[in-house]
């Protein structure tokens, strides 16, 4: 098996991407914010102590999916078209879906799981005064499309 981001000296690389076809391409990634459900009524009446959580945790998504490249160090940078997020309150905590577009080179999948993990730290910041115990979990690539490899969607 060969892989794409080591070179034949084994030395870590990014990979060349210059003789890939531009294409539309998206990812979509979610994750979840698990809390308490004390903590969870806080939010659904608007009485956490730093503010609007979901509102700010929207904008850090979008933040952070404009972030990846200077994150992930073989990442390469991409000019995002449009940066799609659902925040949802649950029983369990927050559900967080997050669908990255570009048309380029390479696929959006890391910028997608960069703004679903910035959501969540910026849900867990802005709550860790009343609830210790939250959890970012199942942070995944949900679905993807373009380029050469074409649709997937998780089963």
């Amino acid at each position: 098996m060969t892989l794409t981001h080591q070179g034949e000296d084994g030395a870590p690389r990014m990979v060349d991407v210059s003789g890939k076809d531009v294409t539309t391409r998206t990812a979509t990634a979610s994750g979840t914010v698990l809390l308490s459900p004390a903590t969870v009524d806080l939010l659904r009446h608007g009485q956490a102590p730093k503010g609007d959580v979901l509102t700010v945790a929207r904008l850090a998504a979008v933040t952070g999916a404009k972030q990846t490249a200077a994150l992930v160090p073989l990442c390469h940078p991409l000019p995002l078209h449009a940066v799609d997020v659902d925040l949802r309150l649950v029983d369990a905590g927050v559900r967080i879906e997050v669908t990255t577009r570009t048309a380029e080179r390479t696929g959006v999948e890391m910028e997608a799981l960069t703004a679903v993990a910035v959501a969540g730290l910026t849900v867990i910041d802005m709550i860790k005064a009343v609830e210790r115990e939250a959890v970012l979990t199942d942070i995944r690539i949900d679905a993807k499309s373009g380029g050469r490899s074409g649709t997937w969607t998780r089963t």
